[in-house]
């Protein structure tokens, strides 16, 4: 991983400084830092919280022994495997992973002494459209991984071009590979529920030369850590703040996940030799909380600044803090949190040699007036201190479809090439392609958040096999062809259109909705999960403690190795009343139906956890003596 660009510093007259570092992608682009003044922040929410219990040590365990771990060096001789001498990992060839593609090595003046052995080899596909790698964790289905690909070109073919080509997850497009130079090291990380036995990861060849891969790896994570409200979390950054030179991993992290160092001239790095302890459930690595960042003077202030790519990107945000300087009895550190200019966490005392975790569970989608995401750290008026951090981690959304292999196929998915496109956020402009009414075999087609005009052609009503037309947020204009009404009403295609202002749904009404017909309003699945707050006394008193507790809180230590919850300005209890949940997230709630309630006509109620609120999930059985419509009645009758 690259390293930040320098910093400026200047001090204004009447204002407390304010420096800004560049918070770059994974593949590093560094960008210019900024200095602004520090702006008064009147602004302020409320919060609710959520103090999670502390992990259990047998996970700890659970995670040293590689237990779990799969870790394949793409290219190295068929059934060959070795220890990595830096790591410890086990690494093995892909030959039981993937029947096709063919091994490579990078060229001798690529393979420089300071390179990972993992980049030495290349497996790569010159045959086919999609090749794909099969992954068996042991853990099974219904569990969080950490997938993480990286690819190195190295010249491998001789040809001295550089590819770009799509990487998927099953039959969801994950992210593109663009290859800039044969000897940058390119790492795609995504964090994903996986709702089957197997996973698959493939490479699609997109005409822009051949595809190939160098390390695949994935670990298995707890999952009540890194928790999105849908979709999987696709890594922005993992930064270690207060380091100048070294990543850490395996065997410092016990999950595997790479931090990479953040230290500045510019910046006070502060550093501690004792331990610092992580009981709770995110295990972060002493050796990366043991060091921080922290201003110079006792009135600056720490910021990050990025320019997202996508305007419509998804940010979650996970901060980690502990004090590893022992203060005096004079002294105290205490600070706010602000994103892009909302107060986001107040008065926080990170508590000494502890880590404490401080997360959203939902994410930040709107940059500020200047198109930039933007997070200010504060001392406090009462501080004596400056802020610190030690690490944080950014992770995008991406909304993966669910859709799912047979369970019952034991060989690789059959795939068919036209079967998926998911064109959401390319950039697509002009009308929608003829071409595309050649995908006779396509099932999804996604091409929202572009810039497309035009009328909706009628070709694509002829698509037989379509199930998904996702058109949201462009310019598309006329009327809905009635053939695809028409689909959608009888529940053959889920239809979305919201975010076209000048389309009209039947003729002439303009319909700004994200849905044109009952099925996208009210899926007809086989199990319909819902969740129903419980909402007895005793814990609408309980979250009335905590919030009161909270407000009044200023220099009050956060509980030893504790994770902080943080909702938004009202809280999720008075949301909307009726929500739509997939099955990743029902599971995640009742963690993995491991309590059940009750049995009743309609189905056994599981107890689960939803952002900090008890519920209950009932589950219509498909044997249920009592009707689909009689069930929608009671659950509507346990709204509030």
């Amino acid at each position: 991983m690259g390293k930040f660009k320098h910093f400026h510093v200047v001090f204004l007259a009447g204002f407390a400084l304010t420096a800004f570092f560049s918070l770059p992608r994974p593949i590093r682009h560094a960008r210019e830092s900024l200095v602004q003044t520090m702006l008064e922040m009147t602004k302020h929410f409320r919060f609710a919280i959520m103090l999670h219990g502390a992990f259990a040590l047998t996970v700890l365990v659970h995670s040293q022994d590689q237990l779990g771990f799969i870790s394949i060096d793409c290219g190295i001789p068929d059934d060959s495997s070795y220890k990595d001498g830096i790591t410890d990992i086990n690494y093995t060839s892909d030959s039981t992973f993937t029947d096709t593609g063919v091994n490579g090595n990078i060229s001798p003046e690529y393979r420089t002494n300071s390179l990972e052995q993992q980049f030495w080899t290349v497996h790569s596909f010159p045959e086919g459209t999609k090749n794909c790698y099969t992954l068996s964790p042991s853990s099974g289905k219904d569990r969080n991984y950490l997938i993480r690909a990286k690819f190195m070109y190295g010249n491998y073919d001789g040809e001295g071009k550089t590819p770009t080509f799509d990487l998927y997850l099953g039959v969801n497009r994950w992210d593109t590979v663009a290859v800039s130079d044969a000897s940058s090291t390119i790492p795609k990380e995504i964090i994903h529920l996986s709702s089957s036995e197997d996973i698959y990861v493939c490479l699609v060849n997109t005409g822009f030369g051949t595809p190939f891969i160098s390390v695949l790896e994935l670990r298995p994570l707890p999952n009540d850590t890194y928790i999105p409200k849908s979709g999987s979390l696709e890594l922005f950054d993992r930064a270690n703040c207060g380091l100048v030179n070294q990543t850490y991993r395996y065997k410092d992290d016990v999950f595997d996940r790479i931090w990479s160092p953040f230290g500045a001239s510019q910046w006070r790095n502060i550093s501690t030799i004792q331990p610092v302890s992580s009981g709770n459930s995110y295990q972060l690595p002493s050796v990366v909380m043991s060091t921080a960042v922290t201003p110079f003077t006792t009135n600056d202030s720490i910021g990050l600044y990025w320019s997202p790519n996508n305007a419509t990107s998804q940010y979650y945000f996970y901060m980690h803090f502990a004090e590893i300087e022992n203060l005096q009895a004079n002294q105290s550190r205490e600070f706010n949190i602000f994103l892009n200019g909302d107060l986001w966490y107040k008065a926080l005392s990170p508590r000494y040699l502890v880590a404490t975790t401080i997360y959203s569970p939902t994410y930040r989608t709107k940059p500020d007036s200047e198109t930039k995401f933007k997070i200010w750290i504060n001392k406090t008026e009462t501080s004596t201190l400056p802020p610190i951090l030690n690490a944080i981690e950014i992770y995008t959304v991406n909304q993966l479809l669910q859709a799912q292999t047979d369970q019952k196929d034991d060989s690789k998915p059959q795939f068919v090439d036209h079967e998926i496109r998911n064109l959401s956020s390319s950039g697509l402009t002009g009308e929608i392609a003829p071409f595309i009414s050649n995908l006779t075999m396509i099932q999804y087609l996604d091409l929202s958040n572009n810039s497309l005009k035009g009328t909706i052609p009628t070709f694509l009503s002829q698509l037989l096999l379509l199930q998904v037309l996702n058109l949201q947020n462009n310019s598309l204009s006329g009327s809905i062809p009635m053939e695809l009404i028409e689909r959608s009403n009888k529940g053959l295609l889920l239809l979305s259109v919201g975010g076209n202002p000048n389309l009209a749904s039947d003729g002439g009404n303009t319909n700004p909705n994200s849905c044109v017909s009952s099925p996208c309003k009210k899926k007809k699945n086989v199990v319909v999960p819902v969740v129903t707050a419980v909402v007895g006394f005793a814990i609408l008193s309980l979250c009335g403690i905590a919030l009161l507790w909270h407000l009044k809180r200023r220099k009050k230590d956060v509980p030893a190795g504790e994770v902080i919850f943080v909702s938004n300005e009202q809280g999720r209890v008075l949301e909307s009343k009726k929500q739509q949940f997939t099955y990743s997230e029902v599971l995640r709630i009742t963690n993995n139906f491991a309590s059940v309630i009750a049995k009743g006509g309609f189905g056994t109620v599981y107890h689960g956890y939803f952002d900090g609120l008890q519920v209950a999930v009932k589950m219509l059985s498909p044997s249920s003596v009592q009707g689909y419509k009689e069930f929608q009645a009671e659950v509507g009758n346990n709204y509030f």
